[in-house]
Parts: C-alpha cells; sequence; structure tokens
C-alpha cells in the first residue's frame, strides 16, 4: 500500500481527518447500497428460479403434445397448418430505476383472443391444438422470464461494482488516511518535544547566566 505524501501540519492533518471522515461516511452508505442491492437481486432470482420451472414444465408439456400431435399426424397436414399466418404481437419497452440501476420492463401483448388458433380445426387433432394454445400461452411468462434474468445480470454487476468501491474504501484509501493523521500526529509530537528540550536549553542557560552575573557581582562587592 503506497504511503500519502503528506506535510506534517496541523492543517495537513485537518485535511486527512475531513476526508477521513467523509470515506467513513461513504463506505457505510455503499454498504448499505450493497445489501439492498443484494436483497433485490435475490428477490429477483428466486422468482426467476420459480417461474422458470413453471415455464420448463409447461413447455415440456407442449412439447409433448406436439410429439403426440405428430404421431398422429402426417407431416404435410403440420406444415399446411402451422405455415398459416401467425399471432401478432408487440413487445413495449420502458425502465425503471431500481436502487440506481436502469433495469428494463418489458410488456408484450397479442393482438389476438385468447385460445383463437391460427389454423382451421377440421383436419388437425386436439393435441396439436393443445400444444400451440400451452406455446401461446406461456409467452406471457418467457418475456417476464427475460425481463427478469436481464434485471439480475444488471443487478450483478452493479454489486460487483459496489464491492469493489467498498473494499477499496475500507482496505486502501480509509487505512491510508489514518496512516497519514497518525505520521503527522508523530511528526508534530516529535516538533514539540523537540521545541521543548530547546526551551527547557535556553532556560537553563539563561538561569546559568543569572548565577554568573550574581556571582561576578557578589566578588565586586566582596
Amino acid at each position: 500500500m503506497a504511503d500519502i505524501q503528506v506535510n506534517p501540519t496541523r492543517m495537513e492533518m485537518k485535511k486527512l481527518q475531513t476526508r477521513y471522515i467523509t470515506a467513513r461516511r461513504g463506505h457505510k452508505l455503499l454498504k448499505d447500497k450493497r445489501d439492498e442491492l443484494m436483497r433485490q437481486f435475490l428477490i429477483v432470482v428466486r422468482e426467476d428460479k420459480e417461474l422458470r420451472e413453471r415455464v420448463e414444465a409447461r413447455l415440456a408439456a407442449a412439447y409433448g403434445s406436439f410429439s403426440v400431435a405428430s404421431a398422429v399426424s402426417s407431416p404435410e397436414m403440420l406444415r399446411e397448418a402451422l405455415i398459416m399466418p401467425r399471432k401478432e404481437g408487440s413487445l413495449d419497452v420502458s425502465y425503471k430505476n431500481m436502487m440506481s440501476v436502469t433495469v428494463p420492463v418489458f410488456d408484450y401483448r397479442t393482438g389476438e383472443e385468447s385460445g383463437a388458433m391460427n389454423y382451421g380445426m377440421a383436419f388437425t387433432s386436439g393435441e396439436l391444438d393443445s400444444s400451440v394454445r400451452e406455446l401461446g400461452e406461456v409467452m406471457q411468462e418467457l418475456v417476464r422470464m427475460a425481463e427478469l434474468e436481464k434485471t439480475a445480470q444488471l443487478l450483478a454487476e452493479e454489486i460487483e461494482k459496489t464491492r469493489r468501491r467498498v473494499n477499496a474504501l475500507e482496505y486502501i484509501m480509509m487505512p491510508r488516511y489514518l496512516e497519514g493523521i497518525k505520521r503527522i500526529k508523530m511528526k508534530l509530537e516529535e516538533n514539540e518535544r523537540g521545541n521543548l528540550t530547546r526551551l527547557m536549553k535556553v532556560k537553563d542557560m539563561m538561569i546559568e547566566k543569572t548565577l554568573a552575573a550574581k556571582k561576578n557581582i557578589a566578588e565586586e562587592e566582596a
């Protein structure tokens, strides 16, 4: 750790003390921010975990239904059914502030009624209907999961930045300020001891001079 080069003066010590107090306050604020970011991050991760498990289960059910539909229907029929115009949807993206982190908010909307199919049902199986319906219903949750995972990524990056700042203050800047203050105090105390020693020597010299003068006067009178 590099030492701070300072002039051993009371004014410089006062500056370092002010910087240390500011750093300590900033350290506390950053620690509080880091802890709150961690709390928000864990909330997001837990919700994302629960949502992912639910989405994976629904996708597995949809894929199972589609596998059954593929087994009971010809590939040509499936292609003709699924090649029809797809549903139209829109994704609006807005942003919100979460502990000074700008995170996205996704709003997915579809223009068709829930449960409406894109193909005729005369020559298709119920399994295909179930698979398509399940995929349509899970889309909203997929969008929400994407929002949560992006939020978790941004929060994790901010947590890492905040952690580095906290460590820099705790293990580098604050010890440097304390070391600088300690060195200045020691230098000032050393200067005070030197000044006191010089004053005592001057006092002894003045006493010796006074005694010598009195002795000379006494000898002259004798």
